[in-house]
């Protein structure tokens, strides 16, 4: 297959799982809407909007979406006191039928603002929770329909830390889930994949109801999806397998939605066609590919997909030579873009004809057919393009940073509280001693001398007691003094790097944008010192959150982040897991931290070009992490310091890149905190490997 009919295979992909997206999250709060065990009788709600809501359920049932809404509308303005919860699900079930409806990306907006509105009275804490963050994910999914890619991750990740701080796996595979689509959209296929994996197990805290089973085939069938575009076809094949054997095993429990099961049927048998297609197993595909698109053909149905499946259907045909069905086939589909839009399969079809004339030897016809679908592929990539502009993982990143700065703001105003009550008492006991102190002076006049000789000694001892407790607090202000410095340097400095990034996209001349430039640079170089002292100086850094982690999923994670970074410098990162799966008791994010760090380094302090081993082991008391690479090494005369905080040990990458010296100090004290050991071996000409061991759950 030429590379351009690929690339839009992918993006059909692309498109295909978007529209899934918001097809089964439409559903999905539909169905919950509807679902009578679970809210019609639930006491978050009045008996006035428990009428409404069963009413209006009825025309979602008939596929009456125009006049349920329109119902909902008038007949909650009549409700006189609406509930909390009565109103947020009102603006939750409009914002569901907007977001389905093209070009309504501003009714989505307001009606995601008004569920966070709502959101603020509710008084239940657990369910305040799960509707900020359904709010905060609204608000996320409205934005990335406008396209705001930026805005749509803030709000995805203020519904993730909702619900990891409440330790909530359902709020959170909601987060992963869509992870997964951008991921995907992105071409990130194997990181896509591991979402959707993540998705899945954590989806299993849903209630088990038909929302949480169809939510989990779509998985398994996105999971095979991703595989599939990757490249990893037996992978694929495995998880459609799947896919559809979890749709079956589910059919007696669902006898009366048979209609979506049957629907969840049809995507799966597109996919297994494609497989088959591409394999050059006619029959079976052809087989498959038919039973798929007569199903979502169907009034109601998957229309978009039978589209693309039929794309299939029709490269099936031409491949085979079998002109008459090709034709009929192209003619059918024809009729159905006129009323069912789907660019991607428009485009597609502009292929296929093209193909078709070119093959016939009608150079005309097939000039005309190609002019079309390049037009259209242009279209497409442009869109494809402008997501994969945005660095989600690096934005992420950020939020996360800006989050702990909060806290340590928080900390610091804490501290701030205690050390002034501190300084009060002190002063009241000061004052006390010292009228106790005038008062016996005046009243022991006449004592001895040898009285007078022991005050004397008392009085120093005080003194010297007093001297050494002010040196401690000189000590503790000189730290607290220290983070507020850095702390409110950071400000001015990320002000200076946000304005000259600014800057740097306004037209200036070559001298003045070489100015900027390096303004922006020290700017930024001193912002990361001014994080990594903030770091290293957090008091707080031993109290963790622990969990029971799986290290293999967390150390793949961290490579496959750091591989494009690698990739930078013509790296390669290998990586050896234990063959089993071994969960140990850690603070994910800490830990995630420390091999990042030290993945980094050995990227950092490695020639380009060179390959860097990252090898997970195991024995009855420990799990061992190591990662080694083939760069210039550590010196002996600084392998004593490199673990000191401030530690002059510290020396530029081989690409020039900078290094404070902090780092590896605070890897140590989160290893030591999590009772382990880090340690390293190095040689100047082999190069340097580092070990981290951590306690077995």
């Amino acid at each position: 297959m030429p590379p351009d009919n690929y690339h839009i295979k992918l993006t059909k992909l692309h498109w295909k799982s978007t529209l899934r997206l918001s097809l089964l999250m439409g559903f999905l709060l539909f169905f919950s809407a509807c679902n009578k065990k679970q809210t019609a009788t639930s006491d978050n709600y009045s008996d006035a909007f428990k009428t409404v809501y069963n009413n209006t359920n009825k025309f979602y049932d008939a596929k009456k979406n125009d006049a349920g809404t329109h119902y909902l509308d008038s007949a909650f303005k009549k409700i006189s006191d609406p509930w909390p919860n009565d109103l947020f699900r009102f603006y939750a079930l409009n914002f569901i039928y907007h977001h389905k409806l093209p070009h309504h990306i501003k009714q989505e907006l307001a009606y995601a603002d008004s569920m966070l509105a709502a959101a603020q009275k509710t008084t239940d804490q657990k369910q305040y929770v799960a509707n900020y963050a359904e709010a905060y994910f609204a608000k996320g999914d409205a934005y990335f329909d406008a396209k705001q890619y930026s805005n749509a991750y803030r709000c995805f990740y203020e519904g993730y830390f909702l619900g990891r701080n409440h330790l909530d796996n359902a709020l959170i595979a909601e987060y992963t889930y869509r992870m997964g689509m951008i991921m995907f959209r992105q071409s990130h296929f194997k990181l896509a994949a591991n979402y959707f994996k993540d998705s899945y197990r954590q989806s299993l805290a849903y209630h088990d109801d038909f929302r949480a089973f169809y939510q989990r085939q779509e998985l398994l069938d996105d999971i095979g999806e991703s595989y599939d575009a990757n490249g990893n076809i037996d992978s694929a094949t495995v998880y459609y397998t799947k896919a559809l054997a979890y749709i079956n095993q589910n059919t007696n429990r669902f006898k009366s939605l048979a209609n979506m099961l049957d629907v969840a049927r049809a995507v799966v048998y597109g996919n297994q066609g494609k497989i088959l297609l591409d394999k050059g197993q006619y029959e079976q595909a052809k087989a498959l590919l038919k039973e798929s698109i007569f199903i979502n053909l169907k009034k109601f149905n998957d229309n978009y997909n039978a589209e693309l499946v039929e794309i299939n259907l029709g490269q099936l045909y031409l491949d085979t030579h079998d002109d008459r069905l090709f034709i009929a086939l192209m003619n059918d589909m024809h009729d159905q873009l006129a009323i069912v839009k789907n660019e991607s399969a428009e485009t597609d079809w502009n292929r296929l004809m093209s193909d078709y004339y070119t093959r016939k030897a009608d150079f005309a016809n097939g000039i005309v057919y190609y002019k079309n679908y390049s037009s259209l592929k242009d279209s497409l990539n442009q869109l494809a393009n402008s997501l994969k502009e945005t660095d989600v993982t690096q934005q992420l990143a950020n939020y996360d940073k800006q989050y702990q700065i909060e806290t340590l703001k928080d900390d610091n105003n804490i501290q701030l509280v205690y050390l002034y009550v501190a300084v009060i008492c002190v002063s009241m006991a000061v004052t006390i001693i010292f009228l106790v102190y005038r008062n016996w002076g005046r009243s022991k006049r006449d004592v001895s001398a040898v009285s007078a000789l022991n005050r004397q000694i008392i009085l120093q001892k005080t003194n010297l007691e007093k001297t050494l407790n002010e040196l401690k607090q000189s000590s503790q202000e000189k730290d607290r003094i220290l983070r507020t410095v850095v702390h409110d340097l950071r400000n001015p400095i990320g002000g200076i790097v946000s304005l000259t990034n600014s800057m740097l996209e306004d037209e200036y001349t070559d001298d003045q944008k070489q100015l900027i430039s390096l303004v922006n640079g020290t700017s930024f170089n001193s912002l990361e010192l001014i994080n990594e002292i903030l770091e290293a100086t957090n008091s707080s850094i031993g109290k963790l959150n622990k969990e029971l982690v799986e290290i293999n999923s967390l150390v793949n994670n961290s490579v496959e982040i750091l591989s494009f970074k690698a990739a930078e410098k013509d790296q390669k990162i290998i990586i050896e897991l234990l063959k089993k799966p071994q969960k140990i008791l850690i603070s994910r994010e800490r830990i995630w931290r420390v091999i990042g760090n030290l993945i980094s380094n050995a990227i950092k302090f490695s020639p380009n070009g060179t390959t860097i081993l990252v090898k997970v082991t195991k024995d009855e008391y420990a799990v061992k992490i190591s990662v080694a690479d083939q760069g210039i090494g550590i010196p002996d005369d600084i392998k004593d310091h490199i673990f000191n905080i401030f530690t002059d040990a510290k020396r530029a990458g081989t690409a020039g890149e900078k290094s404070f010296g902090l780092g590896l100090s605070i890897c140590q004290q989160i290893i030591e905190n999590h009772m382990g050991k880090i340690w390293f071996e190095s040689d100047m000409k082999k190069g340097t490997t580092f070990h981290i061991s951590l306690p077995a759950a």
